[in-house]
């Protein structure tokens, strides 16, 4: 029985899309990015180098599917990937989707400006093609995939 528990602030500001064999793949309800937030089901992780072998291959292949689907999906210029952490511990990895026109380009998109939740179709309509692209960019059939209750 696993013991992992989502940080509170990533619950309040993503929402879930489906469970990778590792990770859990969440959006971030901000409508200026494409931005995919994985959080690995381990409880007390806060670093990628304190996993073990093969949960950290695991995590950097699960990290490649993300950051091909937001690249299918937004034909982006650029992904960025990153660990953080500095305010939320618990370890979870950025893949955002970044153009030369987005918000704060060629800046950071963490701390800049307000939030801009998406409509709840814009949303439900990207959670629906994360899913069906992650399926495609990860060979798996059917993932993990909950009732997402936007």
């Amino acid at each position: 029985m696993s013991t992992f528990q989502l940080d509170s602030r990533l619950a309040r500001d993503t929402v879930y899309i489906a469970a990778l064999p590792l990770c859990d793949v969440r959006v971030m309800n901000d409508s200026r990015w494409p931005w995919l937030i994985l959080v690995p089901r381990i409880e007390g992780a806060e670093e990628i180098h304190t996993l073990t072998r093969p949960q950290q291959t695991q995590i950097a292949t699960e990290t490649a599917h993300a950051s091909a689907t937001l690249k299918t999906l937004t034909r982006c210029t650029k992904i960025n990937t990153a660990a953080i952490g500095n305010i939320v511990r618990q370890l979870h990895i950025h893949v955002i989707a970044r153009n030369e026109q987005d918000p704060n380009w060629p800046g950071p998109v963490c701390g800049y400006g307000q939030r801009l939740e998406y409509e709840k179709s814009v949303l439900e309509n990207m959670v629906s093609h994360v899913q069906n692209e992650l399926c495609h960019h990860t060979g798996f059939s059917i993932l993990n995939i909950d009732t997402v209750d936007i």
